[in-house]
């Protein structure tokens, strides 16, 4: 059975008052911004399954001063929940998206020819039929898990194309093209509210 992220990006209103009489709102459910399912992502940001990266908010819980509505959309899911954490803004705008992993990945790692001449970041296991045929393998076990049987920097071209084996990048991990719109309206409201006014909240079912 999968495993599917849910939660709420709050604002704290308001951040010039003193901090007992500061409250979080939910602002946005995060499922209008977010429909995907990343393992890699889920563990390099929350610490859910697996990961080569240090999670950056590892099984934090729900906050001690959740907002209302984040409250009652978790509890129609507190029996089956796992994983809740959460994050502010402002950790994620400091957070070194460069940083490597710590071990080779297991899948292949396809890049492109951007604009400028220089190799972009495509996906992982992508154009695997290609691959198998340019590396000349035929167990599929072999395809799926390149980065087990071909030491670190094993290059493949292909034209505009190259296949790699090598780490990920925190950014390769949780990509722009997926995760792009909750930064984008948690960019927005810490313009408001401040970087440190503003979270994501978040739990799994599974």
């Amino acid at each position: 059975m999968g495993i599917d992220i849910h939660g709420f990006i709050e604002c704290r209103w308001d951040r010039w008052l003193d901090a007992d009489d500061r409250c979080w709102y939910g602002a946005i459910d995060m499922t209008h911004l977010y429909n995907g399912r990343s393992y890699v992502a889920f563990g390099a940001l929350f610490g859910v399954r697996d990961t080569p990266f240090r999670p950056l908010a590892d099984h934090r819980g729900l906050p001690p001063d959740v907002s209302k509505e984040t409250l009652a959309d978790f509890g129609t899911w507190s029996s089956d929940a796992i994983g809740a954490s959460w994050i502010t803004w402002e950790e994620l705008a400091a957070t070194d998206w460069d940083e490597a992993a710590e071990e080779v990945d297991d899948c292949l790692h396809e890049y492109r020819r951007g604009p400028d001449g220089t190799w972009q970041f495509h996906g992982r296991n992508t154009g695997l039929d290609r691959f198998a045929e340019l590396a000349g393998v035929t167990d599929p076990r072999t395809v799926y898990r390149a980065g087990r049987t071909h030491p670190e920097g094993t290059e493949w071209r292909d034209g505009d194309r190259l296949f790699r084996i090598g780490r990920l990048r925190r950014k390769d991990a949780v990509p722009d093209g997926d995760w792009g719109a909750v930064w984008s309206v948690m960019r927005t409201l810490a313009s408001r509210h401040g970087d440190e006014g503003v979270r994501l909240v978040v739990w799994f079912d599974g």
